[in-house]
């Protein structure tokens, strides 16, 4: 993967700050593959594009990802540290078996492809609860059904019985394990275990977002003692950039 510049990265952020989480990871997905369209993007399987911000999360910041939260036991409440690696947790891509997803239940036979971030949003934009957002998404991923011998109908398509929905999430998370991480972490303190749902595309944003000020700071001072503009003082690497801070803080 090619590291993506200061400067661009300084345009991601920016646009990203008036956007919700969605916009933020589309933002975020288009930086881990330049040039790809937006459709395109929106449309790869989730554990494809987790991998695809985990490689942009090593190739920003490193391997090693540190992670806080707090114990979830009744009465202890204590806060956790710990250490995970980007490299290993980027592993995971979807691997479809031969002939994609299919779904075979009574009287039904499904073929379906795996979710992307499009249907996602599709879904939660009219979903009514959890079980209806089960029953769309499988109906917008369905790439055929047939029922009794026949091709099924949109609206039989948009209903499929819940032991049909079932084999197809249990298939879909066989096939993209990346698409959802949930960690269970034992607390040091009291022993429980608490489950901690890893999004790296909001993880991989507060990282930029904290990057960018400091960057931006860095730019107010170094233009404010050598005049020099913000595109002369990215073009520094780091370590150039440092150095000539520590030259100000010394004057």
């Amino acid at each position: 993967m090619a590291v993506t510049g200061p400067a661009e990265l300084l345009a991601t952020w920016e646009a990203g700050l008036d956007r919700q989480s969605a916009g933020r990871a589309l933002l975020l997905h288009r930086a881990a593959r330049p040039g790809a369209d937006t459709d395109a993007l929106l449309s790869v399987p989730l554990g494809e594009r987790a991998a695809d911000l985990f490689a942009l999360r090593r190739a920003l910041f490193g391997d090693r990802m540190q992670v806080k939260i707090d114990c979830a036991g009744t009465e202890c409440g204590a806060a956790m540290e710990f250490e995970l690696d980007a490299r290993e947790l980027g592993a995971a891509r979807p691997q479809l078996p031969a002939g994609g997803l299919r779904v075979a239940e009574g009287e039904w036979e499904v073929a379906f492809r795996l979710p992307g971030a499009a249907d996602l949003t599709a879904v939660s934009a009219v979903a009514a609860d959890e079980a209806d957002a089960r029953r769309r998404l499988a109906a917008r991923c369905a790439v055929s059904a047939a029922r009794g011998g026949r091709e099924a109908s949109a609206d039989e398509v948009g209903q499929l019985p819940g032991a049909v929905l079932d084999r197809f999430a249990r298939a879909a998370e066989q096939a993209d394990p990346g698409a959802e991480l949930t960690l269970n972490i034992a607390c040091p303190e009291c022993g429980a275990a608490t489950p901690a749902e890893l999004d790296i595309a909001a993880y991989l944003w507060t990282e930029l977002d904290a990057w960018a000020r400091d960057v931006l700071l860095d730019v107010h001072l170094l233009a404010s003692a050598y005049g020099w503009s913000e595109p002369e003082i990215l073009a520094l690497s780091p370590l150039r950039r440092r150095y000539y801070l520590e030259l100000c803080a010394d004057v």
